[in-house]
């Protein structure tokens, strides 16, 4: 598995598809999905200079800390966050999580940063397939969930997140993303105080093209960079399981 050879294809892919639709390919970033990989190949990643991950699960992510905190870098949550795990979450300097959906869960983490005097930035993630298998707030939702959580000081809002749908019909992935940036123009229209929508988190390894295509500032790839795990993407995103 050559990491550095397939960093160098999947930057390509998104300078090409950049290109295609007329955008700066500085506008997207790279987070590295890491779920499963070990310490010595995100490290290689490093070398390579993507210095942004992202990690599912809470106990990879204590795993891999103490051999990943002497090089420089950005790690988001990318995984559903229990309550229970809020705790855990802020011992290990996760600068963004991408996936808070709920107004309870908004609550258990403000408190557990006031309790710190910690602040930390999210992503709100939104269902966008209608899928009973997955997380994320309702579209129609969004806008109430935002306005809550805009009054909560030590949470900041910096945009939108989503799985999107796991197809080969590129038609309805497009629809997922596509429906993704006109939620992030609803509520810049809102004009909500204390409230970010610079980033749009979508699209993965196979449908990446598609997802800055549509307006994302953020891909997540772990397949194409690390190689296939035991499972495809789809059962790491099935939160259903």
């Amino acid at each position: 598995m050559n990491i550095l050879n397939n960093i160098n294809i999947i930057l390509q892919r998104i300078e090409s598809a950049c290109t295609r639709c007329g955008r700066e390919s500085k506008e997207v970033r790279l987070l590295l999905a890491t779920k499963t990989v070990s310490a010595e190949s995100i490290k290689i990643a490093f070398d390579a200079g993507q210095r942004l991950i992202g990690e599912n699960k809470v106990q990879e992510i204590a795993q891999k800390y103490d051999d990943l905190k002497k090089i420089q870098h950005e790690t988001h949550f990318i995984g559903h966050l229990q309550t229970n795990k809020i705790k855990e979450i802020l011992k290990y300097d996760v600068s963004c999580i991408q996936t808070i959906d709920s107004i309870r869960l908004a609550n258990k983490l403000q408190d557990r940063l006031e309790y710190e005097d910690k602040e930390i930035d999210i992503l709100i993630q939104v269902n966008t397939t209608n899928e009973d298998t997955k997380f994320g707030v309702s579209p129609d939702g969004l806008i109430e969930l935002i306005k809550h959580i805009s009054l909560l000081d030590r949470i900041h809002i910096k945009g939108l997140m989503t799985i999107g749908l796991f197809s080969s019909d590129t038609v309805k992935v497009r629809s997922c993303y596509r429906l993704l940036k006109q939620l992030q123009q609803k509520v810049i229209e809102k004009n909500i105080p204390n409230v970010e929508m610079r980033e749009l988190s979508m699209g993965m390894s196979d449908h990446l093209e598609i997802a800055i295509e549509e307006g994302a500032t953020m891909v997540r790839v772990g397949t194409a960079i690390f190689g296939d795990r035991i499972y495809p993407d789809s059962y790491y995103w099935d939160e259903g399981r």
